[in-house]
């Protein structure tokens, strides 16, 4: 496995540390690794079907 360093906003970590806190994943690292297994797996099932301009669009991208 690699160490990657980003950047969150402070809105978003807080998000991620409550879903830690409440259980949903063990830690900020495997919460993050699930969503970009998400991600990945979102540009899987779609390639197919939408443009590059509809796929560029995604809700996840937001900040």
């Amino acid at each position: 496995m690699e160490r990657v360093t980003l950047r969150i906003p402070k809105q978003q970590i807080e998000e991620v540390e409550q879903m830690v806190e409440t259980g949903e994943f063990p830690n900020r690292s495997e919460a993050i690794r699930s969503a970009v297994r998400d991600m990945l797996n979102e540009q899987t099932d779609t390639s197919g079907e939408r443009t590059r301009r509809e796929r560029s669009k995604r809700s996840w991208a937001k900040v």
